[in-house]
Order: C-alpha cells, then structure tokens, then sequence
C-alpha cells in the first residue's frame, strides 16, 4: 500500500516545535501570571478548602496560646457531623459577645492590607469569628459538676486533661447568666441542630455555659494542627478522654437527634479540580481536552 507523506508544516515535529515556542515566555511576563496563579490557587484553597486563622485571646489557653495560627479544614463537616473533643471555628449569633475588639486604623493602605491578608487566609478573624471546643452535641445533657468538680454529659463525668491547673473557673462562685465566671451552670440539653461548646480557659472563656449553644450550621471548619509559631508546631486532635466517652455512648446524642449537616459534599468541592486543571492547562499553553486526549494508551 503507498504511503502518504505528511503535508510540509503539518507533521509530528511541526506541532512539537509549536508546542516549544508556545511554551517560551520572557520572564517578565512569566512571573507576574505566575504571581497571579498563585494568589488566584490562594483564594481558592482559603474559601474552599483550608484557612489560616489567628488567636486573638487566651480562652483557649493552655491549649492555643494568644497569636498562634491554626489551619482550619472547611469541608470536613460537609462530610460527617461534628464530634466531641474538636476544636472548632464558627461564628457566634447575636447572643455571642466578642472577645476581642482592636482598635484597627482604617487608611487605605490599612484596609488594603486586611483584605488581601483575608483573601489568602492571613488576616485576623473577624469580631463574630470563635473557637472552642465541642462539648455537647443535639440532645446530649451537659452540666456542671460532679462531686470532683467535673462536667458532666448525659450524667457521665469528663475528666478534662487538657484543662491546666489554675485555667479553671471557681467552683464556689455561684452561676452568672451573663458571665462565665463559675465553674457551676444548670443542666442543659442541647437543641437539635445545635452544639455545646467551651473554651480550654474556663476562668476567661465566654462561651455556651453563659451564651447559649451554637447552631451547628454555624461551623466554619475544624481546627487541626497549629503551624506557627514553628517551635508550636503540632496536631490538635480529639483527647483520649472524648474518644473513650465515645465508646462508651455510639450514638449522637442521648435523645435520639443528630447533628444537622448537608446531604451531599459542597458543589465547590466538586468545582475545585476542574478549575485547578484548568488553569494548570492554561499555564502550560495547552488545551483542557487536548491534555485529556493524550493519556497513554
């Protein structure tokens, strides 16, 4: 059979020398896409995926220190409930009373460098933004305390290792409403829907003992490991005392109600890869179906 001669242009190293020359780029316009991929990748992993957020107060102590930064995963909770025992970022309804409020200059430059610092995850959080822990989920009964000064949850007492010594509130102060100032508040069964949640510091925290649960649909994301400073480095996983209270009760909540969460992974998370494909195509001057097509046979 005759064969036929490729076309004069048109042949195999004719699309590679292409390819080449496409992919050739002076410096001084490959640095600044290269820049703007990145922020753009940055802005992306920030809002969908995982964020930096700063400590601005103590009432995490001993636990998170003030001006540490944790890493937040944003999509765990699309996936699964929360559990007892995470450290958890969300933002507080109007019950909820900032812990922290900065003065913060409002120049230009000022407001430009908190909303790129808040674009890629490097700003502080905002007055509503919190972390605590996770104490009681939908139905679960928590109060304060047993005969060794323990809270309690569905009448098991919690012995809380992480709670140092003196970060304790005083046992003999009587229940404020207003302030968490004792260690004792009344029995609460948590609403569905919603989660109990105190601070490691208890003389200082604000949280659910005197604010009131948290809807859990307010979750921003799970705290899991602190990245700076860099001598702090470490994973902030459930303790070992909430992960034996888990064996000891499978269920969710005492009552039979379950956290309320989505029924399917966020359409973001789906989203994400396409998009990041695609700019890795484009970066590379390559068509998205033409870089499919070339998968070896």
């Amino acid at each position: 059979m005759r064969s036929v001669e490729p076309m004069e242009g048109y042949g195999p190293a004719s699309r590679r020398r292409s390819m080449v020359r496409r992919k050739e780029m002076p410096l001084w316009q490959e640095l600044p896409l290269l820049l703007v991929v990145a922020f753009c990748l940055a802005v992306l992993i920030r809002t969908f995926l995982v964020q930096a957020f700063y400590i601005p107060s103590g009432s995490m102590e001993n636990t998170l220190l003030v001006k540490d930064r944790v890493l937040v995963n944003k999509v765990i909770y699309d996936m699964r409930d929360p559990v007892r025992g995470e450290i958890v970022v969300f933002r507080g309804d109007e019950n909820w009373t900032p812990e922290v409020t900065e003065p913060v200059s409002n120049t230009f430059a000022a407001k430009l460098g908190r909303t790129i610092g808040d674009l890629v995850g490097a700003g502080r959080p905002g007055e509503r933004d919190f972390i605590k822990r996770v104490i009681g989920l939908p139905g679960d009964k928590v109060a304060c305390c047993d005969a060794k000064g323990r809270i309690t949850v569905n009448g098991v007492a919690v012995d809380e290792s992480y709670i140092a010594d003196g970060f304790n509130s005083d046992l003999n102060q009587p229940p404020n409403p207003n302030q968490c100032t004792s260690r004792r508040f009344t029995e609460v069964i948590v609403p569905a829907g919603e989660m109990f949640v105190m601070g490691d510091h208890r003389a200082i925290s604000q949280d659910a003992r005197c604010q009131g649960p948290v809807p859990i649909s307010n979750i921003i994301g799970r705290a899991f490991v602190i990245v700076w400073p860099s001598n702090r480095f470490t994973s902030l996983s459930v303790p070992d005392e909430w992960k034996a209270f888990a064996a000891g009760q499978p269920t969710a909540a005492a009552e039979g109600t379950v956290p309320v969460r989505q029924e399917s992974p966020a359409t973001e998370i789906v989203a994400f890869p396409f998009l990041l494909t695609a700019a890795l195509s484009a970066r590379s001057g390559l068509p998205f179906v033409t870089r499919r097509r070339r998968l070896p046979s």
